[in-house]
């Protein structure tokens, strides 16, 4: 279980390590829009909130060892974030991915001296991998989303968001295994609703609140290097049980126009993955009311810069321009 007190205490022990990210407007006076740019995080994604939760609270209790170090399983953003966590606190780092990892993922793990592994086509087969090696090695073991300091640290967002503009009244954020999501459902209950946004390839939230229970899904499609888990966690559906979100689906092709208007209309490199969120806005599968004041969480920039003017898809789009 997470709730925002955990979400507190992460913002407090990460504060000087992470980056408070802005807050910027959008949309017209009819449809306010607020983009939170966490793609300008450390590692360009979110996950370096939760790695450095992570660690520093293990480091607290002794349980991070200086001489392994740590361990993590990802489709890339999560290794990117432990690595760099890892390199700032002076400990090493065993990173393992699939062998279709973005090839961009890749060479920055290297960059952050991390032991790169990589192993099987999905994310799971890296997670097999990775907890086998930890039981070897007695590495500290950092999950990419379902782990409670993990999913606490990228709750975070959601403070600085409600924080920065207190009546926000609805969060966009893109869900893979959840632990974004869940972090920022915990830190919004009670002050704002939540859409949690996914592909209809990968609908893991999605097919858990309707079996019940967490499922695996297949995974494809173009966001499968970010959102790429087989199923949700269980921080996040605990968390879905609690507060059900508006969940809803989007197709590849509505990520990709998302992605490149993102690119086209504000200069922001977004990954598919995250700009699943804005897809939602972008393809009417999300539609806001009247006056209805809305932030899209764009959660990472590890992407190919040389994808991003090929990208089909572009419009102007007038009703999402800055103001």
């Amino acid at each position: 279980m997470i709730n925002r007190s955990d979400v507190l205490q992460a913002e407090s022990r990460i504060s000087g390590y992470v980056r408070r990210t802005p807050l910027l407007r959008g949309g017209t006076a009819a449809a306010p829009l607020w983009f939170k740019c966490e793609f300008l995080q450390h590692t360009g994604v979110f996950k370096a909130r939760g790695a450095f939760n992570r660690l520093l609270a293990a480091r607290e209790r002794g349980e991070l060892n200086p001489g392994v170090g740590v361990v993590a399983a990802s489709g890339g953003n999560a290794g990117l974030a432990n690595a760099y966590a890892a390199a700032a606190l002076g400990v090493p780092a065993t990173v393992f991915v699939p062998e279709n990892a973005p090839r961009v993922k890749v060479e920055r793990l290297l960059a952050y001296n991390a032991t790169v592994r990589q192993v099987g086509a999905e994310y799971a087969e890296a997670f097999a991998a990775a907890t086998e090696y930890v039981e070897e090695s007695g590495a500290l073991f950092c999950h990419a989303y379902d782990q409670l300091e993990i999913a606490a640290g990228a709750g975070t967002v959601a403070e600085e968001i409600l924080q920065d503009e207190p009546g926000i009244d609805t969060i966009l954020v893109a869900v893979g295994g959840g632990g974004l999501y869940a972090g920022v459902a915990a830190a919004a209950e009670g002050r704002a609703r939540v859409v949690a946004v996914e592909p209809f390839n990968i609908p893991t939230l999605h097919a858990a609140l309707s079996a019940g229970h967490p499922v695996d899904v297949s995974v494809s499609g173009v966001a499968a290097d970010s959102l790429g888990a087989r199923r949700v966690g269980e921080i996040a559906f605990s968390i879905a049980s609690r507060v059900p979100p508006t969940s809803v689906l989007v197709d590849d092709a509505a990520i990709v126009a998302a992605r490149s208007q993102l690119w086209s209309d504000y200069r922001i490199p977004a990954e598919y993955g995250a700009a699943a969120a804005l897809a939602a806005l972008t393809s009417g599968a999300y539609t806001p009311g009247e006056g209805e004041r809305v932030a899209v969480i764009v959660c990472g920039a590890n992407t190919d810069p040389c994808t991003l003017e090929s990208s089909p898809g572009a419009g102007a789009a007038a009703a999402l321009r800055t103001g």
